[in-house]
C-alpha cells in the first residue's frame, strides 16, 4: 500500500499546488479500494487535505500567512465535473471572479450542469457552497470554457455596467488565439452580448 500512495503522491505533486481530484482520476493504474485507502492514508499524514465528501485537494500554501489557503473552488468543481462526466459552467459572482471583474469572493459559487441540482459544503468549516444548477444545453454547451464564461461573466453584469475598463480587464484576460474559436462558438447568443464580446476580441487601437 506504501507503494501506491507514493505513485499517487507523485502524480499529484506533478500538477502543482491547488490541484484538486478524487478517485476517478487515478483509476486507469491502480484498483478503486487501493485508491480509496491511499488517499485516506495521505489525508491522515497531512500531505493532501479532504474538502468534501469524496473530494480532495493538494493546498496552496502562503508562506506570508505561515498557513494553508481556502481550496480552490474552480478545481473542486473541475474534479466533481470529471467524477460525474458533468458538462459545467461557473455561472453569476462566480463567473465574474474568475475573470477579474469583481474582488468579491463568492460565499457560494454557482455553476450551471447538465447534471442534476446538487449543494457540496467546502472545507472545514463549510461556509463556502459549491452549488451545481441543472440548465439548459445551450447554456453549458460552448466549446471553449472561455467563451461560456465571458457570457455568463456579461450575463451576471449586465449590459449597463460594461465600460471600456470591463472591456480592457476581459481584454487582458483572453488569450488572443483564442478570440477567433470564441467568436464561433457565441455567434448565437444574445445581440448585446455578442457584440460586447467582438469588441472584447478586436484588437486595441
Amino acid at each position: 500500500m506504501q507503494a501506491i500512495e507514493q505513485k499517487i503522491l507523485s502524480r499529484i505533486y506533478g500538477r502543482g499546488r491547488g490541484w484538486a481530484f478524487t478517485k476517478i482520476d487515478f483509476v486507469a493504474g491502480f484498483g478503486e479500494a487501493n485508491i480509496h485507502q491511499a488517499l485516506s492514508g495521505l489525508a491522515r499524514a497531512g500531505k493532501i487535505r479532504r474538502v468534501c465528501h469524496g473530494v480532495y485537494d493538494y493546498p496552496r500554501h502562503s508562506d506570508l500567512l505561515g498557513q494553508f489557503l481556502s481550496p480552490d473552488i474552480d478545481q473542486v468543481a473541475a474534479a466533481l465535473a470529471r467524477k460525474f462526466n458533468w458538462r459545467i459552467q461557473p455561472s453569476g459572482e462566480a463567473a465574474l471572479n474568475l475573470l477579474g471583474l469583481s474582488p468579491q469572493v463568492p460565499g457560494r459559487w454557482v455553476y450551471l450542469s447538465d447534471g442534476p441540482s446538487r449543494e457540496y459544503p467546502i472545507g472545514e468549516d463549510g461556509r463556502q457552497i459549491l452549488a451545481f444548477r441543472k440548465s439548459p444545453l445551450k447554456d453549458t454547451g460552448f466549446k471553449y470554457r472561455e467563451s461560456g464564461l465571458l457570457v455568463q461573466a456579461l450575463k451576471a453584469l449586465g449590459k449597463e455596467r460594461v465600460d471600456a475598463a470591463v472591456i480592457k480587464t476581459l481584454r487582458r484576460r483572453l488569450d488572443p488565439r483564442l478570440c477567433r474559436h470564441i467568436l464561433s462558438d457565441t455567434r448565437a447568443v444574445t445581440g448585446w452580448i455578442l457584440q460586447i464580446i467582438k469588441q472584447v476580441c478586436e484588437a486595441p487601437a
